[in-house]
C-alpha cells in the first residue's frame, strides 16, 4: 500500500463527516434559498429563482439597506472594541500577581454563559422603567426620568453593541493571553538592551510576534460576531423600527416568526457570501503582509 493512499485513508472518515454534516446542509441550504418554502404552504414548494432575494432587498417592512448598515456597525465597533479591550487585559493579566487565577476566572466567565441568557440579564439591566442602569442614574439625581435605552431608536443599537463588546472581551484576553506568555524573555531582554522602552517592545517584539494569532483571532470573530443574533434576538428582536437589525437576527425571524425558510435561506445565502469574499481578502492581504509584499 502506498504512502498517499494510507494518508487518504487516514483522512477519509474526517471527509466523510465534513461532506455529511457540513456541505451537505449547505448545499440544501444553497437549493432552498431558491425555492418557494414556506411551511404554512408545504404542499406548494417550487423552484422560484431570484425571487427570495428581490423580496428580501425591497421589502416595505425591513429596509434591507437599513439592516445592513446596522450589520456592518454591529460587526466594526464590536469587533474594534473587543480586540482593543481584551489585549489590554491581556496584557495586564500576563504578569502573575496576587489572586489573579480568581481575577481571571471572573473576568473570562462571561464567555461560558449563553449569549441568548446574557441578552436576557442585560435586557433588564437596561429597562427604561426598573432597570439597574435607570434605578442608578436616578438615585444620584444624574436623570429625573428613565432613559429607554432598549426604546428608542437612537440608542438601541449603541445599547446592544455595549453588551456585545462586553461579551467578547474575554475571548480577545483568552486567546491574547495564551499568544503573549509564548514570546521569549529573551526577546524583551534584546530590546531592553537595545534601548527599546515599553512601547517599542510592545510594538516591535510583541506584537509582530504574535501576529499569526491575532490576525486567526480577528478572522475568527468577525465571522461570530456576523452570525450571532443572540444578544439582539434577546434584548430587542430587531427593534424598535428596525434599528437594531442585522442579518443574523432578520434571517431568524424570517425563519421563526414567518416560517418562511426561503427568505430565510436567502438570506443565510448572503451572509455566508458576505463572509467568504471577507476570508479571501483577509487572509490575501494578512499573506502579503507576512512576505512583505505590503
Amino acid at each position: 500500500m502506498s504512502r498517499n493512499l494510507k494518508l487518504f485513508i487516514m483522512v477519509l472518515p474526517t471527509i466523510v463527516l465534513l461532506v455529511i454534516f457540513t456541505y451537505i446542509p449547505i448545499g440544501q441550504e444553497i437549493q432552498i434559498a431558491f425555492e418557494n418554502y414556506n411551511l404554512y404552504n408545504l404542499s406548494n414548494i417550487y423552484f422560484n429563482g431570484f425571487d427570495n432575494f428581490i423580496n428580501i432587498f425591497t421589502s416595505v417592512d425591513f429596509n434591507f439597506v437599513q439592516i445592513v448598515l446596522n450589520t456592518v456597525i454591529w460587526v466594526v465597533v464590536s469587533l474594534v472594541f473587543q480586540f482593543t479591550l481584551g489585549f489590554g487585559l491581556a496584557l495586564l493579566l500576563k504578569k502573575p500577581f496576587k489572586g489573579r487565577g480568581i481575577y481571571s476566572g471572573l473576568v473570562f466567565y462571561p464567555w461560558a454563559v449563553s449569549g441568548f441568557a446574557i441578552g436576557l440579564v442585560w435586557a433588564w439591566i437596561f429597562n427604561g422603567q426598573f432597570g439597574l442602569i435607570n434605578g442608578i442614574l436616578m438615585r444620584f439625581g444624574i436623570i429625573n426620568q428613565g432613559i429607554g435605552f432598549l426604546s428608542d431608536p437612537h440608542i438601541a443599537l449603541a445599547s446592544v453593541i455595549v453588551v456585545n463588546i462586553w461579551y467578547g472581551i474575554p475571548f480577545f484576553a483568552i486567546m491574547l493571553l495564551a499568544a503573549l506568555q509564548s514570546v521569549p524573555e529573551e526577546l524583551y531582554e534584546a530590546a531592553k538592551i537595545d534601548g527599546a522602552g515599553r512601547f517599542r517592545r510592545l510594538v516591535n517584539v510583541t506584537i509582530p510576534y504574535i501576529r499569526p494569532t491575532i490576525a486567526s483571532t480577528i478572522l475568527l470573530r468577525t465571522m461570530w460576531i456576523l452570525n450571532f443574533p443572540d444578544i439582539i434576538y434577546a434584548m430587542t428582536n430587531g427593534g424598535p423600527a428596525n434599528s437594531t437589525n442585522t442579518l443574523a437576527n432578520y434571517m431568524i425571524i424570517k425563519m421563526y416568526s414567518f416560517y418562511n425558510y426561503g427568505q430565510a435561506a436567502a438570506i443565510g445565502f448572503i451572509i455566508m457570501s458576505i463572509l467568504m469574499i471577507y476570508a479571501v481578502i483577509y487572509l490575501s492581504i494578512f499573506s502579503r503582509l507576512e512576505r512583505g509584499v505590503i
